[in-house]
């Protein structure tokens, strides 16, 4: 997991300092994630995988693959925002819509 949290976060560009203020954990939090001296908790764990795009097994080392996003381009990326940023009642009509318009089967 500790290298999966140093990947991520070089990945982004991002330092030690500014993952903490992100997660809300001391600089040295971070660090002691990154060397496996410590572990993330629950809510942490969620915070990263949220903040990075992937999976909390792919953080876990249960995945091997992060999650697929980044192998979708910039429409798919910006729908899948809209779609995130809808209500509950919103995203149901939406999928029902997407349904309608391809003929209610999956590609």
């Amino acid at each position: 997991m500790a290298n999966r949290i140093r990947e991520l976060r070089e990945r982004r560009r991002m330092s030690q300092v500014r993952l903490s203020i992100e997660l809300e954990v001391s600089q040295e939090t971070v660090s002691a994630y990154e060397s496996g001296k410590h572990y993330p908790s629950y809510a942490v764990l969620v915070k990263l995988s949220d903040l990075f795009g992937v999976s909390i097994d792919y953080l876990m080392g249960r995945e091997q693959h992060r999650s697929g996003w980044e192998e979708l381009n910039a429409e798919e990326k910006a729908l899948l925002g809209f779609y995130r940023s809808l209500d509950p009642v919103r995203r149901a009509k939406a999928e029902a819509y997407l349904e309608g318009l391809s003929d209610g089967e999956p590609k």
